[in-house]
């Protein structure tokens, strides 16, 4: 690990070390961070601060270009805890933020052209963490959509395709979403909410609360908590410096250098494929993670962008 990343993480962790195993009078504490004897607390003064960049610290934030109502009641302290949150999930966040130099320039490009604020790149990392990820309730890919919704977005399922691992395909379908629930809220902060809770979820309880806007809604902790977490990542990941993420360009992923290859008919054996284009299966299936098994069932009328690493010297 290269050692900017080694000094930042040895920074924040040492100030929350501190405060969480000596006491005032220098009482050794179980590994648990509890106290074996503790009869005085020491000044706040005394006390090795952590690296928190508060909420308070923010005069107005705006979420795709929508201003953050930072004076309502509970809005600070529920921002405060996810930028907490954020700023503590080191190798998370490190992640993110090396993902981000690789992913961030497809999604930004596909939000542009779609209309969809920039500020929803981040829903992926949020979502997914910029990964492949599987939810327990079988949600899929970067973008996170269920099996059954898939489909009503252009997103094939099949046996040996799943669209919602193509990056691209992907994030397309999660624009049409936000964009459908855009026009029916016209808040994007709204149109955030229902991406985690549903529309039909969203608009039961704007009416039965008889508010109009995502931060007066009194609803469940996962979405209670969502539009504060995505605001949180985006002021993270767009300033890591200020929160005590050092990376350099070197240690971030650079984004893949690929050639395209159009299919329109069966393919017997994915190896044997990618073999006769000049790779093997390894990095077949990593660029196209959408392809499920060995082999690949095209139906009549469909083609298919298969990517390979593009070799080539420029």
């Amino acid at each position: 690990m290269p050692n900017t990343i080694i000094t930042t993480l040895a920074i924040s962790t040492t100030s929350l070390l501190f405060v969480a195993s000596v006491s005032s009078e220098g009482v050794p504490v179980k590994s648990e961070g509890i106290p074996a004897q503790v009869t005085e607390v020491a000044p706040l003064e005394d006390v090795t601060p952590s690296f928190i960049v508060p909420a308070a610290h923010f005069e107005s934030l705006e979420l795709a270009g929508e201003t953050v109502p930072m004076e309502g009641f509970g809005v600070m302290e529920n921002l405060d805890r996810e930028l907490i949150v954020n700023t503590y999930r080191h190798s998370s966040t490190i992640l993110y933020l090396k993902r981000a130099s690789r992913w961030f320039p497809l999604i930004e490009r596909i939000l542009e052209e779609e209309g969809v604020p920039d500020d929803f790149k981040y829903l992926a990392v949020i979502e997914s963490g910029l990964s492949q990820a599987v939810s327990p309730a079988g949600a899929r890919g970067f973008w996170q959509f269920m099996s059954k919704t898939a489909p009503e977005y252009g997103l094939e399922v099949s046996s040996t395709v799943d669209e919602r691992y193509d990056i691209e395909k992907s994030t397309r379908a999660a624009c049409d979403y936000l964009n459908k629930s855009y026009t029916k809220f016209g808040s994007w902060a709204l149109a955030a909410a229902s991406y985690n809770m549903g529309r039909a979820g969203v608009a039961k309880r704007l009416k039965e609360q008889g508010v109009d806007n995502y931060w007066d809604l009194h609803l469940n902790s996962e979405t209670g908590r969502y539009v504060y977490r995505l605001l949180a990542v985006k002021e993270v990941m767009s300033s890591p410096e200020s929160f005590g993420f050092t990376l350099s360009s070197s240690d971030l992923y650079s984004e893949y250098k690929v050639r395209e290859v159009t299919v329109s008919e069966n393919i017997s054996n994915l190896s044997d494929f990618a073999l006769e284009n000049g790779s093997n299966l390894r990095e077949l299936k990593t660029l196209n993670p959408w392809l499920r098994k060995g082999y690949l069932n095209v139906k009549l009328g469909k083609t298919y962008s298969i990517y390979f690493p593009n070799t080539m010297t420029e």
